[in-house]
């Protein structure tokens, strides 16, 4: 009963199911709520792009670093260690893979291998729809390096010579999609 008069079964549950819609329309927005993943337009995004440190001229296919590697592995999860790092990618190779664990450890990630034979604007896509909002962390190769930054940056990049360890780039897209690109030394 209802105000003192009987309503049909069906009436009674349309009733109430209008009551629960109309306390939900008033609920917060939850894209507001930042605990899942972020959405393309609502920050922007930072990648920094590296290649692997020093590797031992062992002739191999796949050499470890070097002591100096090893210390430039630490020295930039060091440099990254107050930055947001939500994702560290790397190559397969053990010299990428060394020099992103010490700031893949540092942030409590783990590596996220990828295809370094993947076309450059291909992966680029991938990391800008994966990361928006999101601070990441690339390790790659000499001829592999200067591209993504160019994919990610829309930009001219430098190519990388072999004896070239030290180059931090770094690539920051606003929330509506323009880039800018800073070149530093680690």
């Amino acid at each position: 009963m209802v105000g003192g008069m009987k309503m049909p079964l069906t009436a009674l549950v349309l009733s109430s199911c209008l009551s629960l819609l109309s306390g939900c329309a008033s609920a917060p927005d939850a894209s507001a709520h930042r605990d899942g993943p972020a959405t393309p337009n609502d920050a922007s995004m930072t990648f920094v792009i590296v290649r692997h440190a020093e590797k031992v001229a062992d002739g191999s296919k796949d050499p470890p670093l070097t002591e100096a590697g090893r210390a430039r592995a630490q020295a930039l999860a060091q440099r990254l260690s107050s930055v947001p790092v939500i994702a560290v990618y790397t190559t397969p190779l053990q010299r990428t893979r060394q020099t992103a664990t010490p700031t893949a450890q540092e942030h409590g990630l783990p590596l996220i291998t990828y295809d370094a034979k993947l076309p450059a604007a291909d992966f680029a896509t991938r990391l800008r729809q994966r990361h928006a909002g999101q601070t990441v962390l690339v390790v790659g190769h000499s001829n592999t390096v200067p591209d993504i930054a160019s994919a990610l940056c829309s930009c001219e990049v430098a190519p990388m010579s072999e004896a070239e360890y030290d180059r931090l780039m770094t690539v920051r897209v606003d929330g509506s999609g323009r880039a800018s690109f800073e070149v530093g030394r680690q």
